[in-house]
Parts: structure tokens; sequence; C-alpha cells
């Protein structure tokens, strides 16, 4: 088992190069994610039970139906879809053809069988490209798909692209092109789900990543999140449920001010950390609110919250990381990522930072 309790930051985590931060969300990600492991598909009250609390890396428990005889600081299905996205980007000169993504996505899940995984497609994905299997248009099979896997793995679309520069009186302004963000946002959506609501999930991380790299503060980016999800919610297929932008502001409020242990009941029992986009995307904003830009602390309290705690941890890590830098993160848990995982995120950070250039150029 690696560490045991939260190691602190050596480096500043203020003023960090615009590189650092990208780098910083996509190592976040992967820390959230890796966090989260072990307790993912766990109630609060098992977890309590089982780890008192989980206060660093841990293999995943052999009782756990996704998670068993994982070693610890190993990523799930969040960090390798965000890296198979972000690829797809570089490849495709910051677009993502439809067709290649659900090809990837099947060759993805093929591979983690052929590994012995149990932590395959979500619901909305599968769903969808079960759909493509039996002849259906890409363009119609993501319209049903509502849950969390588009936010999931949208980071990297939120580091290739500028969704605003900050302004001198603090506010996201300057080049700002919300359509042009979010047709980016929708390629990465389409296929799985191309819904208003998973559109606005996606949107909401990759307008906070995206505002992050450029130097934003944390809450600069969970404000552009909610504009970003209100624009998104209008996109795709309409779909009854909770508005996201809504739901953040509303889960933010929720946890500001609040003591820690009763703000994770709050997240738990009141905001939700099922797949559904309209509770583990709120959840991941209040444990933003509550932890602030550290992606450690992020990461702890969203293992801690059980249900779809990986994914919770990965958006909220990604967007912690994407503000405080690279250097913010724990050097052994940035160590141990890389060794249990052996997933190239300083290249493929690289590589997005070059479409990012392209962009602004």
């Amino acid at each position: 088992m690696h560490n045991q309790n939260a190691p602190h930051p050596t480096a500043t985590i203020t003023d960090t190069a615009v590189g650092d931060r990208a780098l910083g969300a996509l190592y976040g990600l992967a820390l959230g994610d890796a966090l989260g492991m072990p307790t993912q598909v766990m109630s609060r009250a098992a977890i309590t039970s089982r780890f008192g609390q989980v206060t660093g890396f841990e293999p995943g428990p052999p009782d756990n139906p996704v998670a068993a005889g994982l070693p610890a600081a190993s990523v799930t299905d969040d960090t390798e879809q965000a890296v198979l996205v972000g690829r797809l980007l570089v490849r495709g000169d910051g677009h993502i053809d439809p067709h290649t993504l659900a090809r990837e996505l099947l060759d993805w899940e093929a591979t983690m069988k052929a590994r012995g995984s149990l932590d395959l497609l979500g619901p909305s994905t599968k769903a969808a490209l079960d759909a493509v299997a039996r002849g259906a248009s890409v363009e119609e099979a993501g319209r049903t798909g509502t849950t969390n896997g588009a936010a999931m793995r949208v980071a990297p679309v939120g580091i290739a692209f500028p969704f605003g520069s900050e302004g001198r009186d603090g506010d996201l302004d300057g080049d700002l092109d919300l359509d042009g963000f979010l047709d980016r946002v929708v390629e990465s959506c389409q296929v799985t789900h191309a819904t208003g609501i998973g559109i606005a999930a996606a949107a909401a991380v990759a307008a906070a990543v995206s505002a992050g790299v450029s130097g934003a503060g944390l809450d600069r980016c969970m404000d552009a999140a909610e504009q970003a999800a209100a624009a998104g919610s209008l996109r795709g297929a309409w779909v009854a449920g909770a508005d996201i932008a809504t739901r953040i502001g509303w889960a933010r409020r929720l946890v500001t001010g609040v003591p820690r242990d009763q703000a994770i009941e709050l997240i738990v029992n009141l905001v939700g950390t099922s797949v559904a986009s309209q509770e583990s995307i709120p959840a991941a904003f209040a444990v933003l609110t509550l932890a602030g830009a550290d992606p450690w602390q992020c990461g702890l309290i969203a293992a801690n919250l059980g249900g779809d705690c990986d994914t919770i941890g990965a958006i909220a890590c990604a967007i912690a990381g994407s503000v405080s830098g690279h250097a913010a993160l724990p050097a052994e848990a940035v160590t141990a990522l890389d060794a249990v995982n052996g997933i190239d995120l300083r290249g493929l950070s690289a590589d997005l930072l070059t479409l990012r250039s392209a962009t602004h150029g």
C-alpha cells in the first residue's frame, strides 16, 4: 500500500506555467481516479466499515465487483478513456471522427476484457455502441445517453481548447468563443452521450479545466462550468432531467461553510454519487467547493463518498490540478501513478497544448 497520510506539496501552487497547469489536469484526473478506485460502487457505510477513512492509495478489495485485484494507485476507465480522447484529438488535428471514436471505444473494451478487467464500458456508452454494432448510425446512437461517461473523459478537450482568457477584472472574457468551444465538446460526446444532459455535463468539466489552464482561479472555473453547462444543455437530443448548471450551483452553495464530515453526508444523501450526470457532476463541484484547488484533498474526499467516487474524484481533481498545477500534486503520488500505470501523460499534455497554441494562433 502506498502512502498513508496526505503528503504536502513542496512547490508553490500559484503563478504556474500553462504547461504545469495542463499537466496538473491530467495527473489530477489520474490521482482522483486511483484514489477512488478501491471504493467505487461501495456505500459510504461500507467504506467506513472497511477502511475507517481512506487516507491514501489502496488496492482494490477482493470483494469489490469492479476493482477486485487492482494494485494500489491503479487508474480505471476514467483515465484510460480520457487518454483515448486526448490521443484522438491529437491524431485528428483537434477533431474527433465519430466512427473512429466508436471503434476505439469498442477496441478499448475488448482489450480490457482480454486483461480480465471487470471495469468495462458504462451504461450509456455500452448501449450506444451496441446499437452501432446492430447497424444504428453513429449520429443516432447516443441520443439517450445521460450518464457521466462523456464528462469523465472530456478533460483533454479543456486542455486542447481555450474557453476564454482572464480579463483584468478577473472575469473570463477576451477571446471567449462559447459556440466554438462547445462544438469541440460535442464531438467528444457524439456516439454515446448526444443529449442535452450528457453534453451539459461534459461542457461543465471541459470549461472548468480550460479556464484553469488559462490561469483562472477556482471560483472562476466553477462559474465557467455553469455557463458552459447552461449553453451545452441546448445541444443534442432533449431528455427529461434536472438541469446540470442549476444543480452545480446548488451543490456549491449546499456545502459552502459546512464542516467537512457534515458536507460529505450532504453530498452523499442530497447531491448523490451515482453515474447519473445530475448527481456525479454536481457532486464533483461540491467536492471542489469543500476542498478548494487541492487535488490530494479533493481525491480523498471523493474516495470516501462511495458510489461512482472514482469518476467524481477524477473530475474534481482534474479541475483542481488545472488550477493548482502539477507542482501541487504530492511527488510520491505522481511517482506511484507512473510506476503502476505506465501512461505517458506528459507527452499527451504537450501534444494537447500544441493544439491549444494553434487555436490561439
